[in-house]
């Protein structure tokens, strides 16, 4: 065989790992960044300063963040339970530490210390931890793509040939997700022009992704590099995946409300598995031996995988309304990832039935079932994520350190203490009346 087919064998035929060992994984990242916030916050506690440049900054991050990322996929990839575990201890620590150091320098009891934690109020002006799932979505999709092609990249990690659930088959799925989250409709910042020049100015918006995909098409061609065909076909790409699904979800938003997107996820979910099932579409996407047949033929499970990716988005343009609510309390965002957690769990659980009764996931078509996993475990992704962050939150209450980048910034309030019992009263209540 020559490089080429040896090259195009080692990334085929890939059956995934298992959805335990893709949700453990997401764990990882949230306990990092609790990590950095941690060491940043003890080093306040005994400084008392913040002397780091960016350049320091930026050493910290790619150590304690992408850096685990990297092992977690290579050679730590057959410990990780026992990686994380090891890194859950050394955050609870630390946090021991800060809570110590609180204590002594200010007697308060826990569950005072609590109170005051759960009616903290946060800056609005932005969610932190949607930029951090961006981040986190675009970092590892760049580490898989660069590691895929090398043996210490665990195969089962791969994306899969027909079905099976790997990492960089959610990978794709998340990257749908992360644009639709802070998508125009998604932020409500969607002008009043016309439906029509919406929709045209979406279409003009998407033209560096199509000469991206351009680019990518005619390298790949011109110089002879390995392509695996069968994840979207002779001519197909995923930046033509992204502009199409951006256009498409921009037309439908035009016609159906922003927050009924849901149900037109699951109505294009159902529709199109339902079409899978009763026609010979998913022998043609699956079995269908011949390229030469015209375009269809030769890109079909790019062409119609667009419908699944579609519906991930729609999905995602739900989710992203409901996480950039307003919500000023830690209370407040407390109930929102119970929400999340909730609508995690009957995905995961409608998803059990349709691997059960229908079929089981497949990223190659983009089916029902890779929707319901891709979102449910999105939704758990970001209740992590919101969880680390609201760590962070009360490590900052304890320490009284507030500049921690890429977390909640705790608002600033003008308060008096009363008198008598030290208790923080608010302003408009200690104004005297005329």
């Amino acid at each position: 065989m020559h490089d080429k087919d040896l090259k195009e064998a080692f990334v085929s035929n890939l059956n995934g790992t298992s959805l335990g060992e893709i949700s453990l994984g997401s764990v990882l990242a949230p306990l990092c960044l609790i990590s950095r916030g941690l060491v940043l916050i003890l080093y306040f506690l005994g400084k008392g300063v913040y002397p780091f440049s960016w350049k320091v900054h930026l050493f910290l991050d790619f150590t304690m963040v992408v850096v685990p990322l990297v092992l977690s996929c290579t050679v730590l990839s057959d410990v990780l339970l026992l990686v994380i575990l090891g890194l859950a201890a050394i955050d609870v620590s630390m946090l021991f530490q800060i809570y110590h150091k609180r204590k002594h320098t200010i007697p308060v009891q826990f569950h005072q210390t609590l109170k005051t934690f759960l009616e903290t109020r946060l800056e609005t002006k932005c969610t932190p931890f949607v930029t951090v799932f961006r981040v986190l979505v675009n970092v590892k999709t760049a580490i898989s793509i660069l590691a895929v092609d090398f043996a210490i990249f665990p195969r089962r990690y791969a994306k899969t040939e027909t079905y099976g659930t790997g990492v960089m088959d959610f990978g794709v799925g998340s990257f749908i997700l992360a644009n639709s989250l802070v998508s125009p409709e998604a932020r409500q910042k969607q002008a009043s022009a016309s439906k029509f020049s919406h929709v045209t100015k979406q279409l003009l918006s998407v033209w560096p992704l199509v000469v991206l995909g351009m680019v990518r098409l005619i390298s790949v061609k011109a110089l002879g590099y390995h392509e695996h065909v069968s994840e979207y076909g002779v001519h197909w790409n995923f930046f033509f995946t992204l502009a199409i699904v951006r256009v498409v979800a921009s037309l439908l938003l035009t016609f159906f409300p922003a927050n009924k997107s849901w149900i037109v996820s699951l109505a294009i979910g159902a529709i199109y598995q339902t079409t899978l099932e009763m026609t010979e579409l998913k022998a043609f996407i699956l079995h269908g031996s011949d390229r030469t047949g015209g375009f269809l033929s030769a890109n079909r499970e790019g062409v119609f995988s667009v419908i699944g990716y579609v519906a991930i988005y729609m999905a995602g343009v739900q989710v992203g309304l409901y996480v950039m609510e307003k919500r000023t309390l830690v209370k407040d965002w407390i109930k929102a990832i119970l929400w999340l957690l909730l609508a995690s769990f009957g995905l995961w659980t409608l998803l059990h039935v349709c691997q059960s009764f229908v079929e089981p996931v497949s990223r190659r078509m983009a089916n029902l079932s890779y929707l319901l996993w891709t979102m449910a475990q999105s939704l758990y992704f970001l209740c992590c994520l919101i969880t680390a962050d609201l760590v962070l939150v009360f490590s900052k209450v304890l320490s009284k350190c507030s500049p921690v980048s890429s977390s909640w910034i705790i608002a600033q309030e003008t308060t008096t203490q009363d008198p008598n019992t030290g208790t923080p009263l608010d302003e408009d209540k200690t104004t005297k009346k005329d």
